[in-house]
């Protein structure tokens, strides 16, 4: 029966050198999460890894755990479309929150020995915080693991033109198979691995497609504009320059443009993201000490700000060099892509592994798209099922069970996560480029989880009912005004406008609220601040006492200040 599912034409012709690529992962893949099973003895091994991982483990995992559908795909989709503004994802979008986040923020994830983000806010907040923060959190997580597992499937369907119902099963299995086995400690080593793997398979499409394109000034010189509806919407000098990046922001104005960068994406959405995002700072969580908890997401900075290299420039050559994607921008509806249905910009990298490598690369590079997306996805669904399990299970459902229990359920939890994503994977396929998508659930929840948190953690005054109406109207305010501009009449911002004044709005709304709220409610006494809030929490209990005598590059800080400087550079040169 098998072969009357298989399209008789496949978007990639692969061949046995490829598959054998493909293969040999796998089973690496497999064998990973069944060496660590044996050191899963208890629900700290499961959800934590014990918080005995070196740094260089963590953070490697901390950026590999990002590097999924949004950096791959989406960076490359939104490169074809728009060009060089995307790099703002990265240099302003990313670094400077993962800096603020190890220098600043986990001192206080790590030292109260939370095990999730929402149970930082149960004890800041109370348990009305404690509960928006949890559900909405593990809803975001089956959303966004579903994105990860759409892309997952539509490689499996390009290679071997499956149904998409059928490769989103299979690709699903395989994720599960290594969670459900090794836990957290299974899903981070993986991540390392994948890291890797993804380097090594997509900077040879880059320096391939320059070289067919005889260099950047190859690309400057082919570089078309993006015709939408008839109408030039971004042009050739858009795309090669980062500022004021209007392609990306939707403002016409390059004063409001910058604006909207900066404080939406750079501050909002950015910090927002990185700050809160339990899937990130889980991987923190994990470190063996404070000091390489801080250092997590620093040394995970050095390798995100290259990341454009490797998927927003193949973006770029793919509009000149992929005669579908050249079609696309200029205006046309090719047809094919991955889906079947027709080409859309997520087809970007596909079709440029397609033209530009030969086998052997072809299989490495389909293997790193195979490994981001699982390790984007491992990452979402070990978070899920931390909160679910400790968060609302262990918290409001059954509370004060056994440890084995708790550690059954969540195994439970991670079957019933995949089974769901294979659901959510289909609202990701209604979206032509999936950044549209994942920014707009960010703006809803994470940009006024950050508003409370950031509030929270440096103004002792606020009150535990402040945490949950801030975090509720803030959300409500973003899905409004999305929703009216989506099905409303109120104002239309193309690119990713609307995602930046919804994620701006919650933000706004969330800090005033709160405030207001705070003034006019009882707050916890100083005594139950500690750990939680900045002014209350002693320096000996945010840092390691060794910390001090370690030479300048193994400290937080000055690493910082080197990714922060080099970051700098970057955005001066582009």
């Amino acid at each position: 029966m098998l072969p009357a599912l298989v399209t008789a034409d496949t978007l990639i012709s692969a061949s046995f050198v490829d598959y054998a690529i493909l293969a040999i992962y796998f089973m690496f893949v497999l064998g990973i999460g069944w060496m660590v099973k044996s050191n899963v003895s208890d629900s700290a091994d499961f959800f934590l890894s014990g918080r005995s991982l070196p740094a260089w483990v963590t953070g490697l995992a901390f950026i590999s755990a990002n590097l999924g559908a949004v950096e791959i795909m989406g960076m490359s989709a939104t490169g074809a479309q728009i060009g060089l503004p995307t790099t703002h994802y990265f240099w302003i979008g990313a670094i400077p929150a993962m800096l603020f986040l190890g220098v600043v923020m986990m001192p206080f994830y790590y030292g109260s020995k939370v095990r999730s983000v929402p149970e930082f806010m149960l004890r800041r907040f109370g348990k009305e915080a404690h509960l928006v923060n949890a559900v909405s959190f593990a809803l975001a997580q089956l959303l966004i693991a579903g994105v990860n597992l759409y892309l997952l499937g539509s490689i499996v369907h390009a290679l071997l033109g499956l149904p998409m119902w059928l490769t989103l099963i299979v690709a699903a299995a395989i994720v599960l198979s290594y969670i459900t086995l090794g836990g957290l400690s299974a899903a981070i080593y993986n991540e390392v691995l994948q890291f890797f793997v993804i380097v090594a398979s997509l900077l040879p499409l880059t320096l391939i497609g320059l070289h067919r394109l005889g260099g950047w000034s190859g690309l400057e010189a082919k570089l078309k504009p993006q015709v939408v509806d008839g109408s030039v919407t971004t042009t050739v000098e858009e795309q090669l320059h980062s500022w004021p990046g209007q392609a990306l922001s939707g403002f016409d104005n390059s004063f409001w443009s910058v604006i909207g960068i900066t404080f939406g994406l750079g501050f909002v959405l950015s910090f927002g993201y990185w700050t809160t995002n339990f899937v990130e700072v889980q991987r923190a969580m994990a470190s063996e000490s404070i000091t390489a908890a801080r250092k997590t997401p620093i040394i995970g900075a050095f390798p995100k700000m290259f990341v454009p290299f490797l998927t927003i420039v193949p973006g770029m050559i793919a509009a000149v060099l992929v005669s579908e994607i050249a079609e696309l921008k200029a205006g046309g509806a090719p047809a094919g892509g991955s889906s079947g249905e027709g080409v859309t910009y997520n087809d970007s990298m596909l079709l440029l592994m397609r033209d530009v490598l030969p086998n052997g690369l072809l299989g490495l590079a389909i293997t790193g798209l195979l490994a981001a997306f699982m390790a984007g996805m491992a990452a979402n669904i070990s978070a899920f099922n931390t909160v679910f399990t400790y968060d609302l299970y262990g918290d409001y459902l059954a509370k004060g069970r056994s440890d084995s229990h708790y550690l059954q359920v969540g195994r439970l939890a991670t079957v019933a996560a995949t089974v769901i994503a294979i659901f959510t994977a289909s609202i990701a396929g209604s979206f032509s480029n999936v950044m549209d998508y994942l920014q707009t659930l960010f703006g809803f929840f994470n940009a006024p989880l950050f508003a409370t948190f950031i509030l929270g953690m440096f103004w002792k005054r606020m009150t535990p009912t402040a945490g949950w109406v801030g975090l509720v109207m803030g959300t409500v305010s973003a899905v409004t005004l999305w929703a009216g501009s989506k099905f409303g009449d109120w104002f239309t911002l193309p690119g990713q406008g609307l995602a930046f004044a919804a994620a701006s709005t919650a933000f706004v709304v969330d800090i005033v609220l709160s405030v207001v709220v705070s003034l006019m409610t009882k707050p916890k006494p100083d005594s139950e601040l500690v750990g939680l809030v900045y002014s209350e929490t002693p320096k000996e209990m945010r840092t390691d006492p060794e910390e001090a005598s370690m030479a300048w590059y193994r400290r937080p800080v000055p690493l910082a200040g080197v990714a922060l400087a080099m970051t700098i550079v970057l955005n001066t040169i582009f």
